[in-house]
């Protein structure tokens, strides 16, 4: 490892100037092919890089040297640790925001190791849970409220993917379906098969749909094209809050928490345990890493909390 730089002082230090420095990369994320919540995230996380390193001992100078820039990240790290009391998962994701922070200046990624995190799947719904979901989502009165949560269950989109489709996106028979995301994570496209859940919640929708259309265009006396697949009751396409909206309110008919990031995890996960080929998983999840898709082989904190409580020895 290299050597500690040598300790500036107040009066050698380049000063930070937050605000540019901040208004630059925001403006050089907005170019990024990422998603918006990404994008609020990585801001958020290098806003609090940026006003940390502001009054360190580093100073403007962690921001043009990369040798001085691995030791700013590494003591910003421990702030976060130490100061902050961050979990690990909370730190690898600042120090990803500040990668892509370091890459918008030139100067190269910090070399500063991740954080090692517990081995475990990512959270997905256990059978039972699933099964009250469901049975919320079959309860839904709205056709197009039903589709979109089983879409969601049935076919590991983002929430953003789902919000984005538009009608020509859905191709739908008797025997098959499919979906295309034409821009999901990294601006990658991909198909998606559609099971008969899917296509039947589909079917449903695509006919209340049309009645909706149909009853706006009598109201307003006025041609309607519209190319969204969810629409509002305005007739707009919905967004992604109101979407998570909807999946709240479905998973508080079933008492469950939830957000369409757990669907996706229980897709996946249920894939992947019900010995579906990693690459296949990998590809309908639009993961591109193949690392990523195996996470969901791990064990969950359910399965290893069961795991102890069956070795209990009575007394």
């Amino acid at each position: 490892m290299a050597s500690r730089p040598k300790r500036v002082t107040v009066a050698e230090r380049v000063e930070v100037d937050a605000t540019k420095v901040l208004g630059r990369y925001e403006h050089w994320l907005g170019r990024q092919p990422l998603a918006g919540r990404t994008r609020d995230a990585y801001c958020a996380q290098v806003h609090g890089f940026v006003d940390w390193l502001a009054g360190s001992e580093h100073g403007g100078a962690a921001l043009v040297e990369a040798h001085v820039a691995d030791w700013a990240v590494r003591d910003y790290k421990r702030h976060l640790k130490a100061s902050k009391r961050s979990a690990a998962a909370s730190v690898n994701q600042a120090l990803a925001a500040i990668d892509n922070f370091y890459r918008s200046l030139g100067v190269g990624r910090p070399e500063v190791p991740r954080e090692d995190l517990p081995a475990v799947a990512p959270r997905a719904l256990e059978e039972g849970e699933q099964r009250a979901f469901l049975r919320a989502v079959d309860a839904c009165r709205s056709a197009r409220d039903r589709a979109m949560a089983t879409v969601l269950f049935y076919t590991a989109l983002r929430l953003s993917e789902l919000v984005a489709l538009d009608v020509d996106d859905v191709s739908v028979s008797e025997r098959r379906g499919r979906l295309t995301v034409r821009s999901g994570k990294g601006d990658a496209y991909r198909e998606v098969p559609l099971n008969s859940a899917c296509r039947k919640a589909l079917d449903e929708w695509t006919t209340a749909r049309s009645t909706q259309l149909v009853k706006r265009y009598d109201q307003d006396d006025a041609a309607v094209e519209v190319t969204a697949l969810w629409l509002s009751r305005a007739g707009a396409r919905m967004s992604a809050r109101a979407v998570d909206l909807v999946l709240r309110r479905m998973a508080a008919d079933a008492r469950l928490e939830l957000s369409a990031h757990t669907l996706r995890h229980t897709c996946i996960t249920n894939l992947v345990r019900s010995g579906a080929d990693v690459v296949l998983v990998a590809e309908i999840a639009g993961h591109r890493r193949l690392d990523t898709t195996r996470r969901y082989s791990l064990p969950s904190q359910a399965d290893k909390d069961a795991a102890l409580e069956a070795v209990l020895v009575e007394t």
